[in-house]
């Protein structure tokens, strides 16, 4: 397994921007997120947030991930989802293995749901995208809702210029809530319902991996100098702690970093 050595790219001469809040799972996607707004020139307040979900191991991995990429601060905040269930993720029946008990929809024979066609509703996120239609039983009840709500929250107390999530909806798992509707939906909230917001300067909602596949984004982070070895995707752990390799979030990763032509260092030999 990887340590906590500093990984992470800033090129010389890049101006500060300010102050960004990066909300940081300790998966994949996340960390690349908060490498990319590093990069970029801000200064990130990493927030994770313990919401009840099983592969508690994410959480240690946020820490590791936040300390190596340079987060200026690094909060936790307990807030337990899991109270009203709703999802297998939070402990609601089983966790889908090899593509079952997925809520309608087939997951691809390569290990990813199949993106939707640019343009249509269930790219857009419009309200009329199959209703629950392909969205599996880890899909957490208005988790992003949820947790980017809480970032708008510390990036306007902390006078954050931008909020920084790592949602996809190209390799993704069906979530409405990983849809470029749903971000520019949150946008409007920014605007219209914070003091920021009234005042003309509404933390901008950042999605850099929207539109990118899991292996471009992998090769994203690595040009960035992200140690993948420090991050965590499995929903179902083995006993030994380490990764299932049949949940669907670790046959996306898996696709990603074979159509990456990369080796995934989690899995290397003696991580």
């Amino acid at each position: 397994m990887s340590g906590s050595a500093r990984c992470g790219y800033r090129p010389e001469g890049v101006a500060p921007k300010g102050r960004a809040v990066v909300l940081l799972s300790g998966g994949l996607d996340s960390a690349t997120a908060l490498a990319i707004a590093h990069a970029e020139g801000w200064d990130c307040l990493a927030l994770t947030v313990r919401y009840g979900q099983r592969h508690e191991l994410e959480v240690e991995r946020a820490r590791r991930v936040a300390e190596a990429l340079g987060a200026v601060e690094h909060r936790l905040i307990d807030l337990d989802l899991s109270a009203w269930g709703g999802s297998s993720l939070v402990g609601d029946g089983e966790i889908p293995i090899d593509g079952a008990n997925v809520a309608g929809g087939a997951v691809a024979a390569e290990g990813g749901r199949v993106a939707p066609e640019p343009g249509t509703p269930a790219a857009t996120g419009a309200p009329e995208a199959g209703g629950a239609a392909g969205i599996p039983s880890t899909y957490v009840p208005a988790r992003n809702t949820v947790l980017l709500s809480l970032a708008l929250a510390w990036a306007e107390a902390s006078g954050a210029g931008a909020i920084f999530l790592g949602v996809s909806a190209v390799d993704f798992s069906g979530y409405p809530d990983c849809r470029p509707g749903f971000i520019a939906a949150f946008q409007e909230v920014a605007r219209v319902a914070t003091r920021a917001g009234l005042e003309g300067r509404a933390p901008v909602i950042r999605a850099p991996l929207l539109h990118k596949s899991k292996a471009e984004t992998i090769r994203w982070g690595l040009a960035l100098e992200v140690d993948y070895g420090l991050t965590w995707s499995c929903y179902n752990p083995r006993p030994d702690g380490r990764p299932c390799r049949s949940c669907d979030s670790c046959r996306l990763r898996a696709r990603g970093f074979a159509e990456a032509e990369v080796e995934d260092p989690l899995l290397a030999p003696g991580a």
